[in-house]
Protein backbone atom coordinates (compact mmCIF):
# COMPACT_ATOMS: atom_id res chain seq x y z
CA UNK A 1 0.00 0.00 0.00
CA UNK A 2 2.84 1.97 0.89
CA UNK A 3 4.59 1.75 -2.38
CA UNK A 4 1.38 2.45 -4.47
CA UNK A 5 1.11 5.77 -2.54
CA UNK A 6 4.27 6.84 -3.41
CA UNK A 7 4.14 5.84 -6.61
CA UNK A 8 1.03 8.01 -7.05
CA UNK A 9 2.58 10.94 -4.76
CA UNK A 10 5.53 10.99 -7.31
CA UNK A 11 3.56 10.69 -10.68
CA UNK A 12 1.72 13.62 -8.98
CA UNK A 13 4.91 15.28 -8.70
CA UNK A 14 5.70 14.71 -11.91
CA UNK A 15 2.60 16.23 -13.81
CA UNK A 16 3.07 19.29 -11.48
CA UNK A 17 6.35 19.72 -12.60
CA UNK A 18 5.37 19.18 -16.36
CA UNK A 19 2.08 21.48 -16.01
CA UNK A 20 4.27 24.42 -14.15
CA UNK A 21 7.13 23.57 -16.86
CA UNK A 22 4.63 24.33 -19.85
CA UNK A 23 2.98 26.96 -17.82
CA UNK A 24 6.59 28.98 -17.33
CA UNK A 25 7.29 28.07 -21.29
CA UNK A 26 4.13 29.46 -22.30
CA UNK A 27 4.52 32.66 -20.20
CA UNK A 28 7.94 33.21 -21.34
CA UNK A 29 6.49 33.12 -25.08
CA UNK A 30 4.10 35.34 -24.17
CA UNK A 31 5.98 38.22 -22.72
CA UNK A 32 9.13 37.63 -23.27
CA UNK A 33 10.70 35.88 -26.15
CA UNK A 34 9.48 34.35 -29.12
CA UNK A 35 11.21 32.19 -31.72
CA UNK A 36 10.16 33.30 -35.25
CA UNK A 37 10.80 31.57 -38.71
CA UNK A 38 11.08 33.36 -41.63
CA UNK A 39 9.33 31.93 -44.91
CA UNK A 40 9.71 34.62 -47.29
CA UNK A 41 12.49 36.73 -49.32
CA UNK A 42 11.08 40.42 -48.02
CA UNK A 43 13.75 41.43 -45.64
CA UNK A 44 16.43 39.46 -48.01
CA UNK A 45 19.58 40.41 -47.54
CA UNK A 46 19.58 40.87 -44.30
CA UNK A 47 17.31 38.08 -42.98
CA UNK A 48 17.10 34.89 -45.13
CA UNK A 49 14.27 32.39 -46.19
CA UNK A 50 14.71 29.73 -43.56
CA UNK A 51 16.30 31.98 -40.63
CA UNK A 52 15.18 31.29 -37.08
CA UNK A 53 15.39 33.99 -34.96
CA UNK A 54 14.16 35.65 -31.46
CA UNK A 55 11.67 38.10 -30.97
CA UNK A 56 12.23 40.37 -27.89
CA UNK A 57 8.51 40.97 -26.88
CA UNK A 58 9.71 43.26 -23.92
CA UNK A 59 11.47 45.32 -25.91
CA UNK A 60 9.01 47.93 -25.76
CA UNK A 61 7.03 47.43 -22.75
CA UNK A 62 5.50 44.23 -20.50
CA UNK A 63 2.40 42.99 -21.40
CA UNK A 64 0.11 40.74 -19.17
CA UNK A 65 0.67 36.90 -20.10
CA UNK A 66 -1.62 35.80 -22.71
CA UNK A 67 -2.92 38.96 -23.22
CA UNK A 68 -2.27 42.39 -25.70
CA UNK A 69 -2.73 44.49 -22.36
CA UNK A 70 0.06 46.05 -21.85
CA UNK A 71 1.14 47.37 -18.05
CA UNK A 72 4.39 48.96 -18.41
CA UNK A 73 5.45 50.95 -21.40
CA UNK A 74 9.34 51.97 -21.40
CA UNK A 75 9.49 52.06 -24.93
CA UNK A 76 8.18 53.33 -28.05
CA UNK A 77 9.03 51.80 -31.43
CA UNK A 78 11.92 53.47 -33.42
CA UNK A 79 12.96 54.11 -37.01
CA UNK A 80 15.29 50.92 -38.44
CA UNK A 81 13.33 48.57 -35.98
CA UNK A 82 13.29 45.60 -37.25
CA UNK A 83 9.98 44.27 -35.47
CA UNK A 84 7.62 41.56 -36.06
CA UNK A 85 3.75 42.84 -36.34
CA UNK A 86 0.22 41.00 -36.89
CA UNK A 87 -0.74 42.52 -40.81
CA UNK A 88 -3.48 45.21 -41.17
CA UNK A 89 -5.34 43.20 -43.38
CA UNK A 90 -6.11 39.02 -43.52
CA UNK A 91 -3.79 36.96 -45.34
CA UNK A 92 -4.00 35.70 -48.88
CA UNK A 93 -6.10 32.43 -47.92
CA UNK A 94 -8.43 34.73 -45.91
CA UNK A 95 -7.90 33.06 -42.96
CA UNK A 96 -6.71 35.88 -40.62
CA UNK A 97 -4.48 38.02 -39.67
CA UNK A 98 -0.69 36.87 -40.06
CA UNK A 99 2.84 37.95 -38.68
CA UNK A 100 4.89 39.90 -40.81
CA UNK A 101 8.32 40.54 -39.81
CA UNK A 102 9.75 44.32 -41.65
CA UNK A 103 11.73 47.25 -41.83
CA UNK A 104 10.82 50.69 -39.47
CA UNK A 105 10.83 53.28 -42.28
CA UNK A 106 8.34 56.29 -40.00
CA UNK A 107 6.54 56.74 -37.25
CA UNK A 108 3.59 58.47 -36.32
CA UNK A 109 3.83 62.37 -36.98
CA UNK A 110 6.59 61.61 -40.24
CA UNK A 111 5.94 61.79 -44.01
CA UNK A 112 7.30 59.62 -46.08
CA UNK A 113 7.98 59.84 -49.72
CA UNK A 114 10.07 57.74 -52.17
CA UNK A 115 11.59 59.19 -55.61
CA UNK A 116 12.91 56.97 -58.04
CA UNK A 117 13.83 54.32 -55.33
CA UNK A 118 15.25 57.02 -53.09
CA UNK A 119 13.71 57.54 -49.57
CA UNK A 120 12.88 60.50 -47.93
CA UNK A 121 11.76 61.03 -44.42
CA UNK A 122 10.63 64.75 -43.28
CA UNK A 123 11.95 65.85 -46.78
CA UNK A 124 15.62 65.04 -46.08
CA UNK A 125 16.92 62.09 -47.84
CA UNK A 126 17.52 58.58 -46.38
CA UNK A 127 20.93 57.29 -46.55
CA UNK A 128 18.51 53.71 -46.20
CA UNK A 129 22.00 51.28 -46.33
CA UNK A 130 19.94 48.10 -45.52
CA UNK A 131 17.76 48.68 -49.11
CA UNK A 132 18.82 45.82 -51.46
CA UNK A 133 17.25 46.30 -55.33
CA UNK A 134 17.21 43.46 -57.50
CA UNK A 135 15.83 45.48 -60.43
CA UNK A 136 17.39 48.89 -60.44
CA UNK A 137 17.24 49.16 -63.94
CA UNK A 138 13.76 49.92 -63.59
CA UNK A 139 12.49 53.32 -61.67
CA UNK A 140 9.47 53.75 -62.68
CA UNK A 141 7.17 51.31 -61.17
CA UNK A 142 4.35 53.33 -59.69
CA UNK A 143 3.85 52.44 -55.66
CA UNK A 144 6.58 50.31 -55.87
CA UNK A 145 9.60 52.87 -57.02
CA UNK A 146 7.77 56.14 -56.48
CA UNK A 147 5.21 56.55 -53.95
CA UNK A 148 3.43 59.40 -51.96
CA UNK A 149 4.31 62.19 -50.25
CA UNK A 150 1.86 60.88 -47.12
CA UNK A 151 2.03 61.31 -43.30
CA UNK A 152 1.66 58.38 -40.87
CA UNK A 153 -1.08 58.93 -38.31
CA UNK A 154 -0.66 59.10 -34.48
CA UNK A 155 -0.07 55.47 -33.58
CA UNK A 156 1.17 53.51 -36.64
CA UNK A 157 4.47 52.87 -38.47
CA UNK A 158 5.29 52.82 -41.74
CA UNK A 159 6.98 49.63 -42.68
CA UNK A 160 9.27 48.60 -46.09
CA UNK A 161 11.02 45.20 -46.67
CA UNK A 162 14.79 45.48 -47.46
CA UNK A 163 14.48 43.28 -50.72
CA UNK A 164 12.59 46.86 -51.93
CA UNK A 165 11.72 45.24 -55.15
CA UNK A 166 9.89 42.18 -53.82
CA UNK A 167 8.27 42.81 -50.26
CA UNK A 168 4.76 43.35 -50.09
CA UNK A 169 4.61 45.87 -47.63
CA UNK A 170 3.26 49.92 -46.63
CA UNK A 171 3.35 51.07 -50.03
CA UNK A 172 1.03 48.66 -50.53
CA UNK A 173 -1.18 47.66 -47.43
CA UNK A 174 -0.48 51.02 -45.79
CA UNK A 175 0.31 51.66 -42.05
CA UNK A 176 0.72 49.03 -39.15
CA UNK A 177 -0.64 49.58 -35.41
CA UNK A 178 1.56 49.95 -32.96
CA UNK A 179 -0.14 47.81 -30.84
CA UNK A 180 0.24 45.11 -33.21
CA UNK A 181 3.81 45.22 -32.71
CA UNK A 182 4.91 41.91 -31.20
CA UNK A 183 8.22 43.01 -30.85
CA UNK A 184 11.55 43.70 -32.03
CA UNK A 185 14.31 41.02 -34.12
CA UNK A 186 17.03 39.89 -31.90
CA UNK A 187 19.41 37.86 -33.28
CA UNK A 188 19.24 34.12 -35.62
CA UNK A 189 20.04 31.06 -33.22
CA UNK A 190 19.53 28.69 -36.36
CA UNK A 191 19.30 29.07 -40.11
CA UNK A 192 18.66 26.50 -42.72
CA UNK A 193 17.48 26.35 -46.31
CA UNK A 194 15.34 23.69 -47.32
CA UNK A 195 17.10 21.02 -48.89
CA UNK A 196 20.55 22.42 -47.84
CA UNK A 197 22.90 22.34 -44.47
CA UNK A 198 23.36 24.60 -41.70
CA UNK A 199 24.03 27.91 -42.67
CA UNK A 200 26.16 28.09 -39.83
CA UNK A 201 27.35 31.47 -40.37
CA UNK A 202 24.24 32.96 -39.34
CA UNK A 203 23.82 31.01 -36.22
CA UNK A 204 23.86 33.79 -33.77
CA UNK A 205 24.07 37.09 -36.16
CA UNK A 206 22.22 40.65 -34.45
CA UNK A 207 20.15 41.82 -36.29
CA UNK A 208 20.76 45.19 -36.95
Amino acid sequence: MQSQAHQKSRLRQNVESLTLAVLVALTVRSSVVEAFWVPSGSMLPTIQIGDHLFVNKMAYGFHIPFTSYEVVHWGDVGRDDIVVFLSPAKGDNGEGRIDLIKRVIAVGGDTVEIRNKQLYVNGDKVDDSHANFLDARHQSVPTRDNFGPITVPPGKIFCLGDNRDHSHDSRYWGFADTADVKGKATFIYWSRASGELPRWERFGKVLR
